[in-house]
């Protein structure tokens, strides 16, 4: 198996390298694609650095598109066939990479989610984002007749056929009910596993916001009844 890690990086200073260092120390990535979404708070010249070192390749978009848009660009770039999507903020732990990829290394799973809902140790805030978070995967059960736990996870694994006739568009975080919209539509073999989960909440420069839930929304609905 070959492994692509996709991290999308947007203003993550304090916390990129860390990051890094801990998909590094896991030493399951065959490449990592660093793609920088328009940082302006000196995040952009320290990828620069790391270019080319360690398996990272760096891609930088010349303005800020959205968290999506750097997954998809980081999607189309990757040459593992397996990709996992790793956000740059610490909220997510690369120790967990062996449970995500173990369903695919097995051949049960063409995707697999790392569900915060599962039982795994987490930090305990924000109700309201859980709240949103349980409605929309009850949106997506509901339209999709599946029975997700964490819809809206950001830790994803998957082989990377499984997206070769599947048109990907979602630009900010949008891109989490698109891509499980599509992937169910697919029929394609989920997995969820528990994960860790450490969320920041808005003084530490959390981006999503309550009202991104509509677009969310709003996708989930869109992609039921639409290609």
């Amino acid at each position: 198996m070959s492994l692509s890690v996709i991290i999308p990086v947007y203003n993550e200073i304090a916390t990129i390298k860390i990051v890094l260092e801990r998909v590094l120390a896991t030493g399951l990535a065959t490449e990592i694609l660093l793609v920088d979404d328009g940082s302006t708070d000196g995040t952009r010249d320290l990828l620069i650095g790391l270019d080319g070192h360690q398996g990272i390749r760096v891609i930088l978009h010349p303005k800020n598109r959205g968290k999506g848009a750097a997954v998809r660009t980081g999607i189309s770039a990757a040459t593992g066939n397996v990709v996992l999507i790793q956000d740059a903020d610490l909220e997510y732990d690369p120790c967990d990479f062996p449970a995500l990829l173990k369903p695919i290394q097995e051949g049960k799973a063409d995707v697999v989610y790392g569900s915060r809902f599962m039982g795994g140790p987490h930090r305990v805030t924000m109700f309201w984002h859980l709240l949103a978070n349980q409605l929309l995967t009850l949106t997506t059960n509901l339209l999709y007749n599946s029975i997700l736990s964490d819809m809206e996870t950001g830790y994803k694994a998957f082989r990377r056929e499984v997206l070769e006739n599947i048109k990907l568009r979602a630009n900010r975080f949008d891109f989490e009910p698109e891509f499980t919209a599509k992937i169910l539509k697919q029929k394609a073999r989920i997995f969820e596993v528990p994960i860790s989960f450490n969320p920041r909440d808005y003084a530490d420069g959390k981006k999503i916001k309550f009202l991104d839930a509509f677009a969310a929304l709003w996708a989930l609905i869109k992609y039921r009844f639409m290609d």
